[in-house]
């Protein structure tokens, strides 16, 4: 009987102590980080520049981050970010992958057969790749594995993002050993679809559609929007107007620079 009560109030006592020490170290809920961290989409990726989603709502509630840098919540997320914290969203332009590159089978050849494990991670140790190009995608989909809505497909050795699906979390650019793969705005529709740094005939060695650095592109532009370094062009897109100029003139070879229609029938190949 005596344990009985004795067991009882050592219980008593411990909740007692439990219960001070709850009010006692408690830390203070921020009502507006909570809240903002409701609407965030719980993705995790990194996209916003902090460690996750409680990081980035940590950081809008103490006014140490910008409202708009969740790229998979996109505007609709920055609107309900904006109202809680009691400010203007701004304008917030909407980010895509895009692979840099246009190695298919039939443009880029094979240097060696490489037998392993099937990751770009690990072939990539191998010489560079298996591919002739050192800089191309490797085709053996580390991207896709990762990609959370599995808009990438790899087609003709060659990673294809479905850019509908695409919410520009940005683990795919992460995940590139070859680096190949860009966040760009979803509205811009023209872009260099390759990262050669190599010199023209050197290019033209491994890939049939290398950019040769011949700034054709860049003559014929009329905002200044194209820049050739280290014989690569390269776009900027506060500039471009999607005017699509070096496709009207023909300066560029064809498969170097993406346009709608190329667009399209990668989405033709994503849907089979």
């Amino acid at each position: 009987m005596y344990g009985i009560i004795l067991v009882a109030v050592i219980a008593i006592i411990a909740g007692l102590l439990l219960s001070w020490a709850s009010i006692q170290f408690a830390v203070p809920v921020d009502e507006k980080q909570a809240a903002v961290r409701e609407v965030l989409p719980g993705a995790n990726c990194g996209a916003c520049g902090f460690s996750g989603c409680d990081g980035y709502a940590a950081a809008l509630a103490a006014g140490t981050a910008e409202i708009g840098l969740c790229s998979p919540g996109g505007p609709d997320v920055a609107e309900e970010c904006a109202t809680i914290l009691g400010k203007a969203a701004g304008e917030m332009v909407r980010k895509v992958a895009l692979v840099q590159c246009n190695g298919t089978c039939s443009n880029a050849g094979q240097k060696l057969i490489y037998d392993g494990v099937d990751t770009c991670q690990a072939v990539s140790l191998m010489f560079a790749g298996d591919s002739t190009c050192a800089y191309g995608c490797l085709g053996h989909g580390d991207c896709a594995a990762v990609c959370p809505e599995k808009a990438i497909l790899v087609h003709d050795g060659l990673a294809m993002i479905d850019q509908d699906k695409c919410v520009g979390c940005g683990i795919c650019v992460k995940t590139c050993p070859k680096h190949v793969i860009a966040l760009v705005p979803f509205e811009k529709k023209h872009h260099v679809l390759c990262v050669n740094t190599d010199k023209g005939a050197e290019a033209m060695k491994v890939c049939k559609t290398s950019c040769i650095g011949c700034m054709k592109c860049v003559k014929t532009c009329e905002h200044d929007a194209i820049h050739v370094t280290n014989f690569n062009a390269a776009i900027d897109y506060d500039k471009c107007t999607n005017c699509g100029a070096f496709f009207r003139y023909k300066v560029l070879r064809q498969g170097l620079l993406r346009d709608v229609i190329h667009e399209e029938k990668q989405h033709l190949i994503l849907e089979k």
